[in-house]
């Protein structure tokens, strides 16, 4: 399971013309699945999520986690995450979920998230997505788990 995470002012999701999400202050979270993902890396990755510090406290150091600054989080499907890209000029899927297996790991990652008490908004796993953000900072970080 890949993880990149966005701190951000706001962030959407917009699928065929219609806003179908929208954050304010918080986290963007593009989730890749692989293949062998499970129950393990879903509660890994979203302990780490959910505890990372990358919020600034009052002396403007990335001391706080998005609870303790009241942030949302998006999270969206994209299992371009998961390519490999070492050799030719064209991503190679191998290591990709199959869509039955990436939507299930997906909506139980993002239950795990909302059973920590967040705030978890999300994208429409397999579709055609405009996703918007304004990254503050920037700040962006990768997990693989």
């Amino acid at each position: 399971m890949i993880g990149l995470i966005q701190r951000v002012r706001e962030a959407s999701v917009t699928v065929s013309s219609e806003k179908i999400s929208e954050i304010g202050h918080g986290i963007l979270l593009l989730l890749g699945v692989e293949r062998n993902d499970g129950a393990e890396q879903i509660e890994k990755l979203a302990r780490k999520i959910s505890q990372y510090r990358i919020f600034s406290d009052a002396e403007g150091k990335m001391n706080l986690n998005v609870e303790q600054v009241g942030g949302e989080i998006l999270v969206v499907s994209q299992f371009t995450l998961v390519a490999d890209t070492q050799k030719g000029n064209r991503p190679g899927f191998s290591r990709g979920a199959s869509p039955q297996h990436g939507q299930q790991i997906y909506q139980a990652f993002v239950e795990e998230l909302k059973s920590k008490g967040l705030k978890v908004s999300t994208g429409e796993f397999g579709a055609d997505m405009q996703v918007a953000l304004t990254n503050d900072g920037p700040v962006t970080f990768h997990f693989q788990v």
